[in-house]
């Protein structure tokens, strides 16, 4: 059985028109993306939203987007899923933290300018 459920200690949503989820734990939403995370931030809970996905998905809630937490490695391997995949929106995010690990990977925290 495929796993449906891979951040249980999350609340989560998947976004999507098409796709059916048989796990209670799981909320599919079909509406507006902008729209379920204004709700979910409305809620101040003070937790974080995690963004797990496309880069279509991404791109289409830029204007919501506060932080970055992206994670890199020094290895070029090909063809991908781009962060972020819609128009041309430059977007300012300043540095904010940077962590480099013996291996040469690093995650680099920045916020919305």
């Amino acid at each position: 059985m495929p796993t449906t459920s891979p951040y249980a200690h999350l609340r989560q949503y998947v976004v999507s028109r098409t796709i059916t989820i048989d796990d209670p734990a799981v909320q599919v939403e079909r509406g507006d993306p902008i729209e379920l995370v204004r709700r979910v931030k409305a809620e101040d809970t003070g937790l974080d939203i995690y963004l797990g996905g496309g880069g279509k998905l991404a791109s289409s809630l830029l204007p919501e987007i506060d932080e970055l937490i992206v994670k890199s490695y020094p290895v070029v391997a090909g063809g991908g899923i781009p962060m972020f995949n819609g128009g041309f929106q430059p977007t300012l995010f300043t540095v904010t933290h940077r962590e480099v690990f013996s291996n040469g990977s690093q995650v680099t925290w920045l916020t919305r300018s």
